[in-house]
């Protein structure tokens, strides 16, 4: 079993403010229902095959789409295509204005066990046709550890990007610490935490980035 084990969230900045308004993150499914505001990041023909294709295998009727994502990392392989302004991004904003949100991983397991939240978690990206779920504890040894701990991936991709799926929503109380590559984002975070009652630690972490 891996011990103090964290998962992490990236989104653009301009979405915090909108999270602590609503106590919590949602799924894409959620954010496209509730008409969600903030700059979307990620692929969108990824998000769309994650929305209308591909289920889980534990929990047959769940869309990945509608379970609220985290990486097992910072550093990302989505991060690096950001950074490299890839082509299949429609956001080309680069890495700077993107944040982590870092949470307990068996913290967040027991919250959504107490509020009835279907969860998982993949030993691959979710966002491919092919990949494995499980909410069977005992088997998070199986991921690729060296990989995901490693910023070194290449040809790994897809094992890099482990996933912990959570359904529909996941609280804004639960995040710990947020992580940003910049003062001038440091900056801005500190301004939307004003507004929040619960405030996490905000520290610039270079090694979380490219």
């Amino acid at each position: 079993m891996q011990i103090n084990l964290k998962i992490y969230h990236i989104l653009h900045v301009d979405k915090l403010q909108s999270i602590i308004n609503s106590f919590g993150l949602f799924s894409d499914y959620e954010v496209i229902t509730q008409g969600l505001g903030g700059t979307t990041i990620g692929m969108n023909t990824i998000k769309q095959r994650r929305l209308t294709e591909l289920k889980l295998d534990t929990h047959p009727d769940l869309y990945v789409g509608q379970c609220v994502p985290f990486y097992f990392c910072p550093r990302s392989v989505m991060l690096y295509m950001m950074h490299t302004k890839n082509s299949q991004l429609t956001y080309q904003g680069g890495q700077d204005s993107i944040i982590h949100l870092e949470i307990d991983f068996y913290k967040a397991i027991q919250w959504a066990d107490e509020n009835t939240k279907r969860w998982v978690f993949t030993k691959s990206n979710a966002g491919s046709r092919y990949f494995e779920d499980t909410n069977d504890i005992s088997k998070i040894s199986e991921l690729d550890w060296d990989t995901i701990n490693n910023n070194y991936w290449r040809g790994k991709q897809d094992t890099k990007q482990a996933e912990f799926l959570c359904e529909h929503s996941f609280p804004w109380a639960l995040v710990e610490r947020i992580g940003v590559n910049t003062m001038s984002t440091y900056q801005k975070v500190q301004t939307v935490l004003q507004s929040s009652t619960i405030k996490p630690e905000v520290k610039i972490m270079k090694n979380w980035y490219y």
